[in-house]
């Protein structure tokens, strides 16, 4: 069967073509253009010109749309209210602009509760019937896996686990100091970072992680843990700090969820031998043993192409 996928971000928007065949899945065309604070009138005919294209090019009739998409929004309506890295689209009634184009039907999600269930049907939670997928990415969230069915909560705000507070004061994520978002995303690790940057600087000691404040702009969660990993003391600190909250705010989700797994991208994916042990060490510490011990960590899977996926398991209504 046929599925078209739209990936809609705040950077960046994609139209992807793929044939899903039982548990196989060939990705056969995806063409990506600039959001650039475009109004969605614009992005969705740019899309749609682009997806028409295709289509002929292919020949193919395909089954249904889906569109993977920050929210807020509101998935049984097929609207997306407000993103905050989205201006301008607000109250879009996606779903039903997508089906008068297509006369196919057409589905909206989440991107991270998508993300969630494409790694569990392809990735690294193939195989469990409770699992976790978190982001951390720019921002912190996550999709929730219960008996097999993605957790969407009252009004499509389950699994916004970046705004739990993890410290009285901190970095801030998610519009509050000390979140979880705060410490563990990649843009909060780059302001833990500036932080004690500043206190370097002001006091003259010699730090790799900025050699003046004018480097303070240059920090990223990728060039801190690049440090880390060449055994940079003041990098491994920020690190140590950034994977113990991440392991307390872990354990909070494993009591509540007892999931068989937590699967953890972006960051983390791309750096688990600094993240997971200290984590872990953390979750032991913190966790009902019993559920600890059946809980395994894991990175993402489908890497860089996990929006793609998402976008189309949008599409199959899973």
């Amino acid at each position: 069967m046929y599925y078209i996928g739209y990936d809609i971000g705040g950077t960046k928007c994609a139209s992807i073509l793929a044939n899903v065949k039982g548990e196989l899945i060939n990705f056969l065309k995806r063409v990506e253009i600039a959001t650039d604070k475009q109004s969605p009138d614009v992005i969705l005919q740019k899309l749609y010109n682009i997806t028409t294209d295709y289509l002929k090019e292919f020949n193919v009739k395909p089954e249904a749309i889906g569109v993977s998409c920050g929210g807020p929004l509101n998935s049984k309506a097929g609207i997306i209210i407000c993103p905050p890295n989205l201006p301008g689209w607000v109250n879009v009634p996606i779903c039903e602009i997508l089906t008068k184009q297509y006369n196919i039907p057409a589905y909206l999600q989440n991107d991270a509760k998508a993300c969630a269930v494409a790694e569990w049907k392809w990735g690294a939670g193939k195989g469990t019937h409770n699992m976790i997928f978190c982001t951390m990415g720019t921002g912190f969230g996550a999709g929730i896996i219960i008996n097999d069915k993605i957790f969407t909560g009252t009004c499509d705000m389950g699994g916004e686990v970046g705004h739990l507070r993890l410290a009285e004061d901190g970095p801030i994520g998610f519009g509050k100091a000390g979140s979880f978002e705060g410490f563990c995303s990649g843009g909060g690790i780059a302001q833990l970072t500036k932080m004690k940057a500043v206190t370097y600087l002001d006091t003259k000691t010699p730090t790799n992680l900025a050699k003046d404040y004018k480097e303070l702009s240059e920090i990223t969660a990728k060039k801190v843990c690049n440090l880390a990993k060449e055994g940079d003391s003041h990098a491994l600190e920020i690190v140590h700090a950034a994977a113990t909250k991440l392991g307390e705010g872990l354990s909070l989700l494993i009591d509540i969820l007892n999931p068989e797994a937590i699967v953890i991208g972006s960051v983390f994916a791309r750096n688990e031998e600094l993240f997971k042990p200290i984590a872990e060490e953390i979750i032991k510490r913190e966790c009902i043993p019993y559920s600890a011990e059946v809980c395994k960590l894991l990175p993402a899977k489908l890497g860089e192409q996990i929006g793609d996926y998402a976008a189309i398991v949008v599409a199959m209504n899973l």
